[in-house]
């Protein structure tokens, strides 16, 4: 009884169907097509694959697929049965009986072209999974051969291009991909999915500008989730976080319940400095998946980048809880001992991971990986002094991922900077620029250290070398620091000079307004200073660079020390573990008179990073603290910084001003022994 009344209410709704049709085809005996036979037919074939479809039953299946082929037999011009039928064979997986018929079809008349839309469908449903990679391109090659010939009999069919688009775009033929989703335009000029497939063919091509215009015709006018997801991803190739974040916000609010959009939104709001909406979404999902460490990961990443060490420590024991094999979280877990001043132990972690990642052969991601956690390794080794490791395990991340061999070499140049081995940074730079003479950053890296090691001239050269219009703004930016590290404050003054003109941006023209501000400070420009960092907070208010700067500069001079601590106070609560801004904090108490808050700050700031200025800073401090002998030990640490440091970094006046300290503090060490 219940199939039956389904049956019934199903014929019933039948009765409002009618047949989109083409001009009478002839059968092959020559009669006129039967419109009242095929529609029975065509109902009966419906009722079945309904009935099929809430049961499973084959017999249904059967008797569906066999009414629809009588409906054929008596009109094969009718539109509707070639696409139900073909539906049905696709959802069944009876392609090769589709095949069959399709192909008898056009036995009898080689002009059905519904027979050929079939055969190419179904041809279409064996090429295979293009996102996996699996093609079977001879399938392609098929159904090519059907959509070309249903084009040339029938050009205003924008179905049939967009389908020859999409098999042009899976052969990696964009070129003529690009031509058929433009004639299915011409036919179709609001075609939904033309318009999509030339976004994603511009994508192939690198032209994401214009697949974004594409796709933004599509939402624009009649949005889907489905297109607003593509826009999404387009706006994700340009890292425009923001727009990409918006798409995905659209596409959720039209009702799309799709858990990996979910996540992907939290990813772009992320990057676009959302901070507090991400945390929300991603609570949110946690909250509804608390075993799932994909969640408390990002939200550990959240804590992380917030400086909340505590929740995030206590997140990411959480994921590791939840999947304790995991590499993104083990990978995390390192970042975060790092951040937490665990070097040892984030080394350890690493290892772990290269050790238990360890083959004998490696496929093309998981080496993309290996050399990822092995540049990473490198760079902790580094920041814990063991040079010797750290240059070992960058030559490693360079054999495995040949890639990124510029980048290794360029990490192997800066630790042996770092490391105050000048000569083998020089030997290793040299060898860099003869392996990758056309690497930019290879170049740039070189010209730098030749300039740090007093040969500005030879370094600018390089530098001018790079100019072609194309970049020269970047170039004259690094113009600029070259002829910073030799004084040249003309030189530096027309290189900001031109790369402001090419600065089109705020960003852009933020960067120039900061270097401009540290060149006239270096002058003791001092007001002419203070106006440009004004300039870059106008634009940017939380920009850490120019509020630690400016505050130092303040307290150097020992005025207005109230503003001073505030705009240093808010630098370090952006960025809590930078050595300078501690250094800088650390200063501005010792002018107030608080040498033991000084103190502790500048040993802190030391611990970060060695360096001539913190030392002299920390010497100053133990003087008014009474610690003659501790505050010798930092001045003659100060002047081996400035001995062993690149020649550029070697300030005459400053190495003299120190050293007249440690003189009077040692003479006076001196006098208190005799006394």
């Amino acid at each position: 009884m219940i199939r039956s009344a389904k049956a019934l209410l199903l014929v019933v709704s039948l009765g409002s169907l009618c047949f989109a049709q083409t001009p009478p085809a002839q059968t092959a005996n020559n009669n006129a097509p039967d419109k009242s036979g095929a529609y029975y037919h065509f109902a009966m074939g419906r009722l079945y694959a309904e009935l099929a479809e809430a049961d499973g039953s084959k017999t249904d299946i059967t008797k569906a697929i066999e009414h629809y082929q009588e409906a054929l037999k008596l009109d094969p011009s009718a539109h509707m049965i070639f696409d139900e039928l073909t539906d049905l064979y696709i959802r069944t997986g009876r392609l090769r009986d589709a095949i069959t018929q399709a192909e008898d079809l056009l036995k009898q008349n080689p002009d059905n072209l519904d027979a050929r839309r079939m055969l190419g469908r179904i041809y279409w449903a064996l090429v295979g999974n293009a996102r996996d990679g699996r093609i079977d391109d001879n399938y392609v090659k098929l159904a090519m051969e059907q959509y070309q010939k249903i084009t040339q009999k029938d050009p205003a069919d924008a179905d049939s291009w967009v389908m020859l688009g999409r098999l042009f775009s899976v052969s990696h033929n964009s070129p003529e991909a690009e031509k058929a989703f433009n004639a299915a335009l011409k036919a179709d000029p609001e075609n939904e999915d033309a318009l999509t497939g030339l976004a994603s063919v511009y994508l192939d091509l690198g032209d994401t500008k214009a697949a974004i215009a594409k796709l933004k015709a599509v939402t624009d006018k009649s949005p889907n989730e489905r297109t607003l997801v593509a826009l999404a991803r387009a706006y994700e190739d340009l890292q425009d976080w923001k727009d990409a974040a918006d798409a995905r916000k659209r596409a959720l609010e039209m009702g799309l319940d799709d858990e990996q959009v979910v996540a992907d939104l939290g990813d772009d709001l992320l990057k676009s400095n959302q901070i507090t909406e991400a945390q929300q979404l991603y609570q949110q999902l946690v909250n509804d998946e608390p075993r799932n460490p994909r969640y408390q990961l990002k939200l550990a990443e959240i804590y992380m980048a917030q400086h909340d060490l505590a929740k995030a420590r206590a997140t990411l024991d959480k994921a590791k809880q939840a999947d304790p094999a995991n590499l993104d979280v083990r990978y995390n877990d390192a970042t975060l001992l790092e951040l937490e001043d665990h070097i040892d132990q984030a080394i350890t972690v690493l290892q772990g991971i290269l050790s238990d990642t360890e083959r004998k052969q490696y496929s093309e991601s998981e080496r993309n990986n290996r050399a990822i956690f092995l540049e990473k390794l490198a760079r902790d080794y580094r920041t814990n002094q063991q040079y010797a490791q750290a240059i070992e395990t960058f030559q490693k991340a360079a054999a495995t991922n040949p890639d990124a061999a510029s980048e290794a070499s360029a990490e192997i140049v800066a630790t042996y900077q770092l490391q105050k081995d000048y000569a083998s940074a020089l030997r290793e730079a040299d060898a860099a620029l003869k392996k990758f003479p056309k690497d930019l950053g290879v170049t740039v890296q070189h010209a730098q250290l030749l300039a740090d090691m007093g040969k500005v001239d030879a370094g600018a050269t390089e530098l001018r070398g790079l100019l072609n219009g194309k970049q020269d703004r970047a170039i004259d930016l690094e113009l600029a620091q070259a002829y910073e590290k030799g004084k040249r404050w003309n030189e530096m003054a027309k290189a900001l000079d031109d790369a402001e003109k090419l600065s089109t941006t705020d960003d852009e023209k933020v960067t120039v307004y900061f270097m401009r501000g540290a060149m006239l400070e270096r002058q003791k420009k001092f007001e002419a200073a203070e106006a440009e960092f004004r300039r870059v907070l106008e634009m940017d208010a939380n920009n850490d660079g120019a509020l630690n700067y400016l505050g130092y500069m303040l307290a150097d001079r020992n005025v207005r020390l109230d503003e001073a601590y505030q705009m240093i106070k808010k630098a370090l609560d952006l960025k809590p573990d930078s050595g300078a801004y501690l250094d800088s904090m650390g200063w501005v108490y010792y002018r107030q008179g608080k040498y033991s808050d000084a103190e502790g700050l500048l040993v802190r700031a030391l611990q970060k990073q060695p360096d001539p200025t913190v030392h002299d800073h920390l010497g100053d401090v133990y003087a008014k603290l009474g610690k003659t002998k501790e505050a010798v030990a930092q001045w003659q640490a100060s002047l081996k910084e400035f001995q062993t440091g690149a020649p550029a970094e070697n300030d005459p006046e400053e190495v003299a001003k120190v050293t007249r300290k440690l003189d009077d503090a040692q003479a006076r060490l001196a006098r208190e022994s005799r006394r």
